[in-house]
């Protein structure tokens, strides 16, 4: 029993806060809804129709063939030697890029005077839109105006053809899109190394172990679910987002064998779509990379649950 002068206690707001009618929650969303199939379903539903058509933008005429636009894309050498380049791309990208991330964030988290200009200094390239790294990189490589060649012509008397060559070509637009996905890697696992329980580091040293054995032995396994966030967020960069610093650096060559060297699957959708107007090929790619991403998401999910440590 309350006695007269107590107040009654109230209920959590949030314990009856209920939608008053069914259709209250759909008016709520409907807003979200209509973005999203306006700007994301109705064009992924238009392109799955345009890959089974073989259309000619100029004249307005569709051709259905069914399945053929995936048929010739699988059997193409080109498109098998720019899917190939894709994966060494990514690969390169992903392993390279993380490793070097976690080496930099590990370093930028120890107690050092101007830690935080340092940090800031690692971090300040994620400001940066593709299309301006890749024009940063353009004219530090340029084979006749690049800084980078005039170095070497007077240190060493060399002055590479970045761009001419197809080894060199590929391997600066992988460099560059290293370097341009370390901010977004750095943030997270500094975020990540400094809420490491300093107890069990402490514990680990006490015992005798090595900076490289608390590293490895203790860090890197508490790391483990941000590193496998990591993982798949660069698989993702890598299939799209080099488009800007392909175009931009090499616009997809130098042409070796039946592609171009640095002509990646988002570069050849692009080619085959808006240069060459071959809308029902770039549609089957397009529907191709949304069964690979839908992939790696299933991949991301059935293998979350087993080989990530997210215990403390």
């Amino acid at each position: 029993m309350l006695s007269p002068g107590r107040a009654r206690p109230t209920p959590d707001a949030g314990e009856n806060a209920v939608f008053r009618g069914r259709a209250l929650p759909w008016v709520f969303l409907l807003p979200s809804l209509l973005i999203l199939a306006v700007f994301i379903y109705l064009p992924a539903l238009q392109t799955l129709r345009l890959a089974a058509y073989r259309a000619n933008v100029i004249l307005g005429t569709e051709q259905f063939v069914g399945l053929a636009n995936f048929a010739e894309l699988l059997s193409s050498p080109a498109y098998r030697q720019v899917a190939l380049q894709t994966l060494v791309f990514t690969v390169l990208t992903v392993t390279f890029g993380l490793l070097l991330s976690l080496g930099l964030a590990w370093l930028a988290s120890r107690p050092v005077r101007g830690a935080s200009t340092y940090r800031l200094l690692l971090i300040y390239p994620y400001a940066l839109s593709p299309a301006i790294a890749g024009t940063l990189w353009l004219f530090l490589f340029n084979p006749e105006i690049g800084v980078v060649n005039a170095l070497l012509g007077e240190l060493f008397g060399v002055r590479p053809r970045w761009l001419d060559t197809p080894v060199l070509a590929f391997g600066l637009v992988t460099l560059a899109a290293i370097w341009k996905g370390l901010a977004y890697n750095i943030v997270f696992y500094l975020a990540s190394i400094q809420n490491l329980p300093g107890d069990v580091m402490e514990a680990a040293e006490i015992d005798g172990a090595t900076p490289a054995q608390v590293f490895w032995r203790v860090a890197f396994p508490l790391l483990s679910p941000i590193t496998f966030f990591l993982v798949f967020t660069n698989i993702i960069a890598a299939l799209f987002d080099s488009f800007a610093l392909t175009d931009i650096l090499t616009r997809g060559g130098p042409y070796t064998g039946n592609a171009g060297a640095t002509t990646f699957l988002v570069y050849q959708l692009y080619q085959d779509g808006f240069v060459n107007f071959k809308t029902g090929a770039a549609a089957a790619q397009a529907a191709l990379m949304l069964a690979l991403v839908a992939f790696v998401t299933w991949m991301q999910f059935r293998l979350g649950e087993r080989r990530v440590h997210y215990g403390s």
